[in-house]
């Protein structure tokens, strides 16, 4: 996969040298290439930003330095070889980054990330560009960040650690919160390593069983009752059919009814019978 950043910062990038990632890197398995903005400048002071048409607070990045800065990623990846380039947008207006997406986006041979600063970049280079590309504008949550790096630091690396062979176990990623599958809208559970006792804290008896089935069928009630208290709305989007027999008994112990529309519901706690 190649990976190009266009950003104001590129210092900012140098966690995408460590970790997981920079070991790919190493391994020649990400080809990451961080552009600096200013480049694409012209004038002394290397502007990037110019006020609002329409007046408010803030500056708008221009579409100059961007357009150019594209054409030339563009060029330069294609004369490597790569193909099928994809346009990542950080922008709290985007679309909610999910594990699915992360998915979607590690099938891409070649994606280029666009984060922006103060007010955002001129609309006219997504415009632009989406006649040339996927555009992906994307939300890594409800807030709003001084700039879209911190983005693209968790993008790459929620990307990367899908690609085949970065992590050191195939099936790491399987049991994952959030994974494809079973785990498609479910918290992890808890973890437990050695020792067997700490502090007076030991460890469920049944991780000492042996016994695969039921230690299968205890993280996974451990994953309903986490995703139950920490991220109820993900039960409650969920259809009934998702689960299996045993699943909706846990959920009812919990104190979750399936509605007439085939989902699960559950009474606030400080509702009176």
């Amino acid at each position: 996969m190649r990976l190009d950043v266009v950003t104001i910062f590129p210092e900012y990038l140098e966690p995408l040298n460590v970790s997981l990632v920079g070991k790919a890197r190493a391994r020649g398995q990400l080809d990451v290439q961080v552009h600096d903005l200013r480049q694409w400048t012209y004038d002394r002071h290397n502007t990037v930003d110019d006020t609002p048409y329409g007046g408010g607070p803030g500056m708008v990045m221009k579409t100059d330095p961007w357009g150019d800065c594209l054409d030339d990623t563009l060029a330069s990846g294609y004369e490597a070889g790569a193909h099928g380039p994809v346009m990542v947008v950080p922008t709290p207006s985007g679309r909610p980054f999910t594990q699915e997406l992360a998915v979607e986006l590690s099938a891409k041979p070649w994606l280029i990330f666009t984060p922006a600063r103060y007010e955002g970049i001129d609309r006219r280079v997504m415009d632009e560009y989406a006649t040339r590309m996927p555009v992906y504008e994307v939300s890594i949550g409800d807030y709003v960040l001084a700039g879209g790096e911190a983005a693209v630091l968790v993008i790459t690396e929620a990307v990367a650690r899908l690609l085949p062979g970065v992590l050191g176990n195939a099936e790491s990623h399987r049991d994952d919160s959030f994974a494809p599958g079973a785990m498609a809208n479910l918290l992890e559970g808890p973890v437990y390593t050695k020792p067997p006792e700490w502090r007076g804290r030991g460890i469920p008896d049944v991780l000492l069983s042996g016994h695969h089935g039921k230690i299968a069928r205890w993280r996974r009630d451990e994953a309903f009752r986490r995703t139950a208290e920490n991220r109820p709305d993900l039960i409650e989007r969920c259809e009934a059919s998702a689960f299996d027999k045993k699943d909706r008994e846990t959920l009812s112990v919990m104190g979750w009814r399936p509605t007439d529309d085939g989902r699960f519901w559950r009474r606030p706690q400080a509702v009176e019978e």
